[in-house]
């Protein structure tokens, strides 16, 4: 493909400003100078740690064709190039482009909110499956299809990733996505090109403020799925229990979507409304109305916040057009989702529950303890940590939901990056006034307190040697992550290797 047929993919906005040299055959797109090869298309993105427009030079030299920049500079001379407002932006239709618009030979079914997106997208793909439907999932945790699975890199993969996989799922006869719509994703621009046959929103509450400049600028990007993205005819499914609602629900009539209200108090005016819901250790049976019938269902996922997630699922299957019972055995075949209140077990019987999830928001760390705590007979046990480099005012708002709810809490590191995490643990503690201070040899002495240790590794080996075998010990923050990320290092670190070494070592 001629790179004057790519820049024609380019909306009037994004439109080049300057074009030199002559029209070459590009052969293929990277962003990531080290995987140049000849005949490629060179996009110079600006990064927060790193720009693309530092590398032209090495882009030629490597075989480049041609260069997608935002500001000429050394590195332009004999080789065509293209100048455009924003090269980021511009990837996104130029990927589109190039892949030969995939998105409009899928439904693509987008879920985005703060909490709750992996899970229920989980959801959505084993109810699709159910249906007999070829369905692909990308996500938090991992691209997946076909058989192929890809370690997710972002929520919402870079444009040009995420066109490339979605012309890949296309290739295999996927013929439904779920996808994970993050802010970021949304805001840089990363789903351009993508029309959505449903849109959910799960919940807004207070995340990557570091990122977006308040809480309304994070829902608007939120509301950018909705309002941008939505396809002619499309579905707005909307938990109308969330503040948020209504924003999302106009910005669905705006689009002239279909609306979709779920809602899990059975006397609220929706078109599916949860009518019961029994929460145990081993999961959930739930019964709902919805505008078809009503549906029994049993979630073998722990958690009331997953009724929510149960709720958005089930709500976007009966938009793509699900029959009930496809539905119901969808829910029920659902496999544990990594990292998602997932149970770490030892070899012996008298053994603490421990939980590892992802829980890294106020609300989330609040929702996940809140229904711990009654299936607890003993003591909740909570370690937990917040990012560093990322928003601070939730710090001391995520420490005040442990205290709420926690007998015993060690504050430790999450993954401190280029902060301090000695600080990071001084904002930690401004919301655990609800909890003593002590040393951690003295936690088990304690009626109601915390300690702090930036060590997680000892964190969790501390948590665990002071819990009884009807003590539950929740490992929050990081899920299904397998590293941790300190300075500019990103080491092998996962909370359910270590918890399963801690309890190994209880026995000895």
């Amino acid at each position: 493909m001629h790179l004057s047929e790519l820049l024609a993919a380019l909306p009037p906005s994004l439109a080049p400003t300057r074009i030199e040299g002559d029209d070459p055959v590009v052969r293929g797109i990277t962003y990531d100078s080290r995987s140049i090869a000849a005949g490629d298309l060179f996009v110079a993105l600006k990064g927060g740690r790193a720009d693309g427009h530092r590398f032209l030079a090495q882009a030629r030299t490597l075989g480049a064709v041609a260069l997608l920049i935002e500001e000429p500079s050394e590195g332009t001379e004999d080789i065509a190039y293209a100048v455009v407002p924003d090269s980021r932006r511009a990837l996104a239709s130029i990927a589109a482009r190039f892949f030969g618009q995939p998105a409009e030979e899928l439904a693509l079914l987008g879920v985005t909110g703060t909490n709750g997106k992996t899970s229920t997208t989980y959801l959505i793909e084993s109810i699709l499956a159910a249906a007999g439907i070829s369905a692909g999932l990308i996500g938090t945790i991992e691209v997946r299809y076909a058989g192929e699975h890809e370690r997710a890199v972002n929520t919402t993969p870079e444009s040009l990733d995420l066109q490339r996989v979605l012309r890949a799922m296309v290739t295999r006869g996927v013929r439904a996505v779920a996808i994970e719509v993050s802010s970021h994703g949304l805001a840089l621009g990363r789903v351009t090109g993508c029309s959505f046959k449903v849109c959910a929103v799960t919940n807004v509450t207070q995340d990557h403020l570091d990122f977006h400049e308040n809480m309304q600028a994070y829902t608007d990007a939120k509301l950018a799925l909705f309002r941008d993205h939505l396809a002619p005819g499309g579905w707005a499914v909307v938990n109308i229990d969330d503040p948020s609602a209504d924003q999302f629900l106009r910005a669905g009539e705006l689009t002239g979507a279909r609306l979709l209200r779920v809602t899990r108090n059975p006397d609220n005016d929706a078109e599916l409304r949860v009518l019961e819901a029994d929460v145990g250790v081993g999961g959930t049976r739930a019964l709902l109305a919805l505008p078809s019938g009503e549906l029994e269902v049993e979630l073998p996922l722990v958690g009331d916040f997953n009724v929510e997630n149960l709720a958005i699922a089930v709500g976007v299957a009966f938009a793509h057009g699900v029959a009930l019972e496809a539905i119901a055995r969808g829910v029920e075949a659902c496999p544990q989702v990594p990292g998602r209140v997932e149970r770490v077990a030892g070899e012996r019987r008298d053994e603490p529950t421990v939980i590892v999830d992802y829980a890294h928001t106020p609300d989330a760390v609040d929702k996940l303890l809140r229904t711990l705590r009654p299936l607890t007979p003993g003591r909740l046990i909570t370690v937990f940590g917040c990012g560093g480099d990322r928003d601070q005012a939730k710090r001391p708002l995520m420490a005040e939901a442990v205290a709420r709810w926690t007998d015993r809490a060690v504050a430790t590191s999450d993954n401190p990056r280029t902060e301090d995490p000695r600080a990071i643990l001084r904002d930690v503690e401004a919301g655990l006034g609800g909890l003593e201070r002590c040393e951690a040899r003295e936690l088990d002495t304690t009626e109601k307190g915390y300690a702090s240790l930036v060590d997680r590794r000892a964190a969790i080996e501390c948590a665990i040697a002071l819990a009884r075998p009807d003590d539950t010990v929740v490992l929050a923050g990081k899920g299904h992550e397998d590293y941790q990320i300190i300075g500019d290092e990103k080491l092998p670190f996962d909370d359910r290797e270590q918890a399963a070494r801690a309890l190994a070592g209880r026995a000895r």
